[in-house]
């Protein structure tokens, strides 16, 4: 065999062909490392202008390449960005660093660009940076990440909760929402593992959502998968177990407390006492004073005033929740793959979910994803790019969907056991069984839900260079598909309870009568579809990619078409692009972008589908002029601007309706059936005209002003400032506020809302490496601001009440100067005409100045509750031989809450509960000074009216991350053979809030599931 090889190289050597290795003379080595520091696997660097001579970076980011001196190389990665550096032949290695000017930036227009050459407002994080939460999806990992990502977190069941997002805050009486892309089509977030993406970048200015056509005028987030690498290998296993924690659970008062609480809500309102001090003796210690109480009676003391806390009784303290995924990455010469197989599993906090044999009623939630992205050279000028992603989603609940919180903020400590002597399930005449929280998560039996879904998409491009060089064409087709079954397994259970009355005094305690109520059933078994999605979309283009000495020129003609039909009635949605984007660059130094678009949709009216939407934005690297060109501590200085109009297909509302037929004229009958009847008599109304047509319709548009400036410092300082203005005009509103009565009939909608918003972004961010210390610090900061221009208001009797002039979201209500004293207090106070008020209640400002207190006084207090006006976060990190930290704090400001919480905030009403906190800062005669107004055991319009009482500022502060690791030597996993890296990590998630409210989280301060935070142990295993 030896023979062989000697033989073969010396016919190489006899032929002047390179076997296996080139002309080392005329070689450069080098290596490709990230802004850490760490090297970059699997980079390609080719030589400028020879796509043939290409390498791939090894583990340890070395390369080793034939390049003449003078040549320029180029840098690919599939994650960390591209670059292009030039070769000096100087003996030295050449170190590369994919830093902040090396991002890359997509827009839509089928090639990615560098920050260095973009002129678009674009935000980009990575998987290092996100993919810290342990999270279920992609979309509750964003929270602080991207600069001018709003992302705010809800509260709910763990399967369905999503956080809200929002770029650039809130824009319009329409929607605020940004587009969602994954791969550059619009998906679903919620159904992407953090682990599969490579990035997400935030695209906020017209530059950067032009090709977008209606969808895209909020701006757009968009979700960037991993690829494959060539002639690499890698593979990579993920296992987190994650303990989650409620925190800021609810605390109610014990039932003795809440029976002197209705007995002194009374006591104010005139009425008697409720219960007696023995029942309220009873409620405390389950005994009665005084003698001859029968055995009997004294058994069913518990049964008759029980003390209940439905939250022990119901919810355990921890949930528990893993995710196991395994990665495969890699490629040869022409073939790159990405593959992952996840799979996680949660477990929720019902406290006793395996009472019943053969099922568990626990709330759950598991799901598997297997995604493949694969990218073929089929030759050397046609590339095949196929993503597919399938997942499978099972969820189960308790009952049927029980909504388990909203009956533990109903349920008041008094209001039945949770099971009688007997065993039967508690439950009487004023509050029924089926309220009964642990009956519901024990004996209703459970329903469950299954999800699938597929989306897969296929591009295919061509280089026609032999042709015309630099001409190309790509065609996209994808199809999306999603589908939900609900089966309900649930069941109906008796209850039973007791009314006690003390009409017999020689009886020693209380008579009692017994309420039944339920029927006990059988498990059910219907099952039906309650949603499917299914997507169409095909795309072709032909782009020309061009460079002529100090010239570069990228031009492109795309034609998009867009399908969705989904589950309801008016929801097939027929969408279409035509556009033309050209990207001009001189000298590296300056750059011009165009986008000419037009857009069609079907959801628009009868010759109003079509709109015309304009960029232009432009770019100047002052860090590429001489003056500025040596300059050792600027590495990238480059300013910005963007201008461009954006159109959007919304729809008019009525109410939370939306309104597909605006353009046409409604009419409306009365006595609409047409019947006979035993005297064959028949019933006919009148015909009327209804809602007026809309005439001369148009489209929302938005008016798009961006000024930015991205910068590399101090070889490590990373810095982004944004100035935003946006006008949105042509906005639906309804115009009956421009008509009186005498009309006769409904108002049509008008495009003549106007909304303006501004604002700006600083993002920073340095990463410094002193010999083995590593250490990042940086922070993100926005602030978002908006008014309402117009909005065809009607007119109002005094100026406070007008809202046009104020921001989106405001909150409007009554300004409180504090409590009534008492009888004289309300005597020389004017007149409240809300309800009658007694001493205790609240005492309104009389804004309008006429003398009587009423909804006419009601202004702009406080901020929005819909979207913070400032959101910002702050990171820092550090490592040193492997040990690390990292911790990511983020804030909101200028942010209001209505604390309006039944039971907790308004307790009592409609036989509620009554909370802790509100019984602990109620007025009471001698506390005069409280926080909150007397108690009310009935209806208060009075106190209950939106006010400054109730108004709480929502800002806050939370540790959203918090991670110690340790990553293993890299010669001790090289003895093992097999193993290639291993990292070991604890992190925590949400552990600590900072805010004003304290009792309840102010991100979601509602009667629903408290939010969790979370600590995770977790290891990542490299082979």
């Amino acid at each position: 065999m030896k023979k062989y090889k000697i033989l073969v190289l010396a016919l190489l050597a006899c032929l002047s062909i390179p076997g296996g290795a080139q002309n080392t003379d005329n070689n450069i080595t080098g290596v490709v490392v990230d802004k850490w520091g760490n090297p970059v696997y699997g980079a390609s660097v080719q030589v400028a202008g020879l796509p043939s001579v290409r390498v791939e970076t090894d583990k340890n980011g070395k390369f080793e390449i034939a390049a003449e001196a003078g040549r320029s190389l180029q840098v690919v990665t599939s994650d960390k960005g591209s670059t292009t550096v030039k070769v000096e032949k100087n003996g030295k290695p050449v170190r590369i660093v994919m830093d902040y000017g090396a991002e890359t930036i997509d827009v839509g227009a089928n090639r990615t660009f560098t920050r260095h050459e973009s002129t678009a407002a674009v935000s980009t994080v990575y998987n290092e940076e996100f993919n810290k939460r342990a999270s279920k999806d992609i979309s509750n990992s964003l929270f602080g990440q991207g600069l001018g990502l709003t992302t705010l977190q809800n509260a709910g069941n763990y399967s369905t909760v999503e956080p809200t997002f929002y770029i650039r805050g809130l824009q319009s009486l329409s929607s605020s929402s940004p587009l969602i892309l994954v791969d550059g089509l619009e998906r679903d977030m919620s159904l992407i593992t953090p682990e599969e993406v490579e990035s997400v970048s935030i695209l906020k200015d017209a530059a950067a959502v032009a090709l977008y056509g209606y969808k895209g005028i909020n701006g757009a987030v968009l979700v960037t998968t991993k690829r494959g690498k060539y002639n690499t290998r890698e593979v990579n296993f993920t296992y987190d177990h994650v303990t989650n924690f409620q925190v800021r659970r609810p605390e109610f008062a014990d039932a003795a407390t809440y029976a002197e609480a209705i007995n002194e809500a009374r006591g104010y309102e005139g009425l008697s006492a409720r219960y007696t001090s023995d029942e309220i003796n009873m409620f405390r210690n389950g005994t009665v004073t005084g003698s001859g109480i029968g055995a009997n009676i004294s058994a069913m003391l518990p049964y008759l005033y029980p003390n209940v806390d439905w939250i022990d009784e119901t919810f355990k303290n921890t949930g528990i929740s893993n995710k196991y995924t395994i990665e495969f990455r890699g490629g040869g010469n022409k073939f790159r793959y990405y593959t992952m197989v996840g799979l996680l599993t949660d477990k929720g906090f019902i406290k006793n979910a395996n009472m019943n044999d053969g099922y568990s009623t626990q709330d759950k939630y598991s799901r598997a994803n297997l995604r493949s992205n694969l990218d073929i050279d089929l030759t050397n000028t046609t590339k095949l790019k196929l993503n597919i992603l399938g997942t499978l989603a099972e969820s189960s609940r308790p009952g049927a969907s029980a909504d388990l919180w909203n009956m533990v903020y109903s349920l008041p400590p008094s209001a039945f056991p949770v099971r009688t002597e007997d065993g039967t399930w508690g439950g009487n005449s004023t509050w029924a069984g089926t309220l009964n929280p642990v009956a519901q998560s024990q004996g209703a039996a459970y329903s469950k839900g299954h999800t699938r879904s597929l989306f897969a998409d296929l591009t295919l491009s061509q280089d026609l260079s032999g042709f015309v060089k630099g001409l190309g064409v790509d065609l996209r087709l994808a199809y999306d598909n999603y589908s939900s079954i609900w089966e309900d397994h649930s069941k109906t259970y008796s209850y039973k309870g007791y009314t006690a009355s003390w009409t017999d005094p020689s009886a020693g305690g209380p008579m009692y009568t017994t309420v039944t109520g339920g029927t006990p059933s059988e498990m059910s078994t219907s099952a039906n579809t309650n949603d499917w999605t299914r997507q169409f979309n095909f795309s072709g283009n032909i782009n020309y990619n061009r460079s002529f000495g100090k010239h570069d020129l990228y031009s492109q003609l795309k034609w998009e078409y867009e399908y969705r039909d989904s589950y309801g009635l008016n929801t097939t949605i027929y969408r279409q692009n035509v556009s033309w984007y050209t990207h001009y660059g001189f000298n590296k130094r300056y750059y011009v972008d165009l986008a000419l678009l037009g857009s069609e949709s079907s959801l628009l009216a009868p010759g109003h589908k079509w709109a015309f939407s304009p960029t232009i934005s432009a770019a100047w690297v002052l860090s590429e002029e001489n003056f500025l060109k040596n300059t050792s501590w600027i590495d990238l200085l480059k300013l910005r601007a963007s201008f461009g109009v954006i159109n959007a297909d919304y729809l008019p509302k009525d109410g939370s309706n939306t309104v597909y037929d605006y353009w046409d004229q409604i009419y409306s009958t009365s006595g609409t059936m047409y019947r006979f009847d035993s005297g064959y008599n028949s019933a006919f109304g009148s015909t009327y005209v209804s809602r007026l047509a809309t005439v001369n319709s148009t489209h929302e548009k938005a008016y798009k002003y961006n000024v930015g400036i991205d910068a590399t410092l101090f070889k490590g300082l990373n810095l982004t400032l944004e100035g935003y203005y946006q006008r949105r005009k042509d906005i639906w509103v309804s115009s009956e506020g421009q008509y009186s009565t005498v009309l006769g009939m409904d108002a049509p909608f008008e495009n003549a809302g106007i909304v303006d918003s501004w604002g700006t972004e600083i993002g920073l961010d340095y990463t410094k490496r002193i010999g083995n210390l590593v250490f990042n610090i940086g922070g993100n900061f926005a602030w978002n601001r908006n008014e309402i221009k117009e909005q065809l208001e009607e007119p109002r009797l005094y100026n406070n009440l007008v809202q046009t002039g104020h921001r989106l979201g405001q909150v409007y209500g009554m300004i409180a100067e504090g409590f009534f004293k008492d009888k004289e207090d309300i005597a020389n106070s004017l007149t409240q005409n809300f309800s009658t008020v007694v001493p205790g209640d609240i005492k309104y400002k009389d804004v309008n100045g006429d003398g009587i207190i009423d909804s006419n006084d009601q202004t702009a207090i406080g901020y929005s509750t819909t979207a913070p006006e400032i959101y910002y976060s702050f990171h820092l990190g550090a490592e040193w031989k492997g040990l690390g930290f990292d911790a990511m704090f983020q804030g909101a400001g200028n942010y209001s809450a209505v604390l309006n919480t039944k039971s907790v905030f308004w307790p009592l009403i409609s036989n509620s509960s009554l909370s802790t906190h509100y019984y602990e800062n109620r007025w009471t005669p001698e506390n005069q000074n409280a926080k909150y107004p007397r108690l009310s055991s009935e209806s208060n319009a009075n106190n209950y009216q939106t006010n400054t009482i109730w108004l709480a500022d929502r800002s806050f502060l939370k540790l959203r991350n918090l991670e110690v690791y340790y990553k293993f030597p890299k010669r001790l996993m090289e003895r093992t053979k097999i193993l290639g890296s291993a990292k070991l990590y604890v992190r925590g998630v949400d552990l600590l809030c900072f805010d004003h409210i304290d009792v309840a989280d102010p991100e979601s301060y509602g009667a629903t599931n408290p939010l969790n935070k979370s600590v995770v142990v977790g290891v990542i295993i490299g082979f």
